[in-house]
């Protein structure tokens, strides 16, 4: 090596110009001006460290987006210094204990990124109090909050700190809810004061149940210390309802970056111009849902407590991470909001032809809902919550909350298709090696769920919303066997069938056998309505009647007998008359009048045999069909017995015309 020594000190190297003692060819290159020898093909990094390299990495976002107009919190004529300022007080009054006068320090960005020291701290009311509660533990740490992450952003977070979070092999974030797997309706609760004694509905059949406002402020104190307690929390402010006259602020504190992932899909996305006007929320969820509630605390039966404090505007979630929860809160939240300005709101799925002609579907779980409202001819507004304003409809909701379970592509190819990076699995299980979903196994639960941005549907009509409904289909799977595919509804039929929410389902029973199991659940979902269920019926058929809305009642369930000895009507026939709906064909044909339930059938839809337009015809044993329709009427008036003593109105009319509509035997 000595001998060769003169060529390296100068810097030069050979290469073909003679032979190394190894016997290959030495290499030439040419000494540069510094001296230094490197790769010509790209200039070197401007950086002289690792951190610095890793500061290049990431460009700052782009700047603020002028305010137009000086409304608002944060008005176009303060500085980007005062507006952070004043988002720093806005989240630390959010997070602010009551019974400390100050809210915490919050500071805005991760703590683990060291070199990321802030340059505002700020707690609510800090000009306005001097604390006269001796020190705290927790007074004097900083809460560091996370706002309005972006999904690569909260995988990161959910992928590093939160276990059981995986990217499946489609890009998907794969995450687990806990110990509960869907929602826990026993534990939630209402605040009932002088703003609900009267308004809400409350006792036998209504699901919601009371507590009082001290018994509240005992577990949001409980919510806000445990989030203060952390090293960081998770805040979005983002919007409900498309319609931009009836859009709801709404502010979600949680620790978890599933939970802040899920909310981003679920409610809508803000601008950035909107952001930074965004001011107070309108509503606020504190989502502690990792910490348990007090089982000593009154009201409490179990660990897990949903708590709504509708004079506050306030929803504390404890014991429970079912991020469910929070979707089906604020859709209750809702219930209560839009009546009060004469707007209905609906737990419906929704699409527009392309005439503009609106359809709108009810139906509880099996019933088809999801699968009708998905049509590739028509757009799609929405899956499950809407409004129904002077303006027409709207979507309540960003995105859509889709179940798994047996998922397949060629079923739902637009769910399967939507699973993709930004969307959330929920509690699915998956190739250890390749992360490839099993979606038929329910190892974890059967309530496996993917949220994700509607924006996601090829279909979907953005901005969501849409003129009035032409039709509103209300949908039943009858396993009972004996109401017919299709029925036309007037509009006190309309209420009624509206106010019992029926489908019918399978149920094993002990010795094996299977048998029809009526459920009935009022609008079509009992357990988020905030009022009598007859309110919402009465502004039904008020809009359906001042726009000229029809009715209609289609059942996807069996027909030739009852589950077990009849067939289920096949989904090419449901189609079609769901078809023959939109285009308005089915109002031209001929109808006759059905036994006991009155209902009209038409004579013929297109497509669809004319003989199982009445169920009667398709029963081999007249007789069983009688005394299963006899049975099924008298479960629809034992049902209704929890309404009857309700009246709309002063006078009630309107009460007796829908216990009219109801079955006669």
């Amino acid at each position: 090596m000595a001998g060769n020594g003169s060529g390296h000190a100068n810097g030069e190297f050979s290469f073909g110009n003679g032979t190394a003692r190894n016997g290959l060819a030495k290499i030439q290159t040419h000494k540069k001006q510094n001296g230094i020898c490197h790769d010509d093909s790209a200039p070197p990094v401007k950086a002289q460290t690792i951190d610095e390299l890793h500061s290049l990495q990431k460009k700052k976002s782009a700047p603020t987006t002028p305010i137009k107009g000086t409304q608002g919190a944060f008005a176009s004529t303060i500085s980007d210094e005062e507006r952070q300022k004043q988002q720093l007080q806005s989240i630390s009054a959010s997070l602010a204990s009551l019974t400390r006068e100050t809210g915490p320090k919050v500071v805005k960005g991760d703590p683990a990124r060291k070199s990321e020291t802030p340059k505002h701290v700020a707690h609510a009311h800090e000009h306005h109090f001097t604390p006269t509660i001796s020190v705290s533990d927790s007074s004097l740490k900083f809460t560091h909050f996370l706002y309005n992450l972006s999904p690569a952003e909260l995988y990161e977070q959910a992928i590093k700190y939160e276990k059981g979070s995986f990217i499946t092999e489609t890009g998907a974030l794969a995450t687990l809810s806990g110990a509960k797997t869907g929602r826990s309706p026993r534990d939630k609760r209402v605040v009932r004061d002088e703003t609900t004694e009267d308004d809400l509905w409350w006792g036998k059949g209504s699901p919601n149940i009371e507590m009082d406002e001290h018994t509240f402020m005992v577990n949001r104190e409980r919510a806000v210390d445990y989030l203060n307690s952390l090293d960081k929390v998770f805040v979005n402010d983002q919007f409900l309802n498309w319609d931009p006259e009836n859009r709801i602020k709404v502010r979600i504190v949680s620790a978890r970056a599933y939970h802040s992932l899920f909310m981003h899909n679920m409610c809508i996305r803000p601008t950035p111009e909107e952001l930074e006007n965004f001011g107070t929320p309108d509503f606020t969820i504190y989502n502690a849902g990792q910490f348990p509630c007090n089982r000593y605390t009154h009201y409490m039966t179990s660990s897990t407590s949903i708590d709504l404090n509708l004079a506050r505007r306030e929803m504390v979630i404890l014991g429970t991470q079912y991020a469910g929860e929070m979707k089906k809160g604020l859709f209750s939240v809702m219930h209560y909001l839009m009546p009060k300005r004469q707007i209905l709101s609906l737990h419906s799925g929704c699409n527009m032809g392309k005439d503009g002609d609106v359809a709108l579907f009810f139906g509880l779980s099996g019933t088809g809902k999801t699968t009708l409202s998905t049509d590739h001819n028509r757009l799609l507004i929405g899956d499950d919550e809407h409004c129904w304003s002077e303006n027409g409809v709207s979507n309540i909701e960003g995105g859509c909350y889709a179940k798994c379970i047996d998922l397949s592509r060629e079923k739902e190819p637009d769910i399967w298709n939507a699973i993709k990076f930004g969307t959330v699995l929920e509690n699915v299980v998956f190739d250890e090696h390749t992360r490839e979903v099993d979606y038929s196994d329910k190892s974890v639960t059967e309530n496996t769920r993917a949220a994700y941005p509607i924006e996601y549907i090829p279909n979907a009509k953005i901005p969501c919303v849409g003129p009035h409904p032409k039709n509103v289909i209300l949908l039943a799977c009858d396993a009972f066997g004996v109401l017919p595919p299709v029925s036309k509804l007037s509009l006190a039929q309309t209420m009624y069938h509206f106010i019992s929410g029926y489908t019918a389902l399978v149920a094993g029973t002990e010795e094996g056998v299977k048998e029809p199991q009526a459920t009935f659940s009022a609008c079509f979902g009992a357990a988020f309505i905030m009022l009598h269920p007859t309110k919402y019926a009465a502004m039904l058929a008020e809009k359906m009647m001042k726009h000229g809305a029809t009715g209609w009642l289609v059942n996807t369930g069996w027909s030739g007998g009852s589950y077990g000895s009849g067939n289920r009507i096949k989904l090419p026939y449901t189609r079609k008359i769901i078809d023959a709906i939109h285009s308005g064909s089915l109002l031209e044909v001929n109808y006759k009048k059905t036994k006991v339930f009155r209902l009209e059938i038409p004579t013929e839809v297109e497509g669809v045999p004319s003989e199982i337009l009445e169920p009667m015809n398709t029963w081999a044993d007249k007789n069983a069909y009688n005394a299963t329709l006899l049975k099924l009427a008298g479960l629809f008036k034992k049902n209704f017995e929890t309404f009857t003593n309700y009246k709309i109105g002063k006078d009630g009319k309107l009460t007796e015309e829908i216990l009219a509509a109801g079955p006669i035997f």
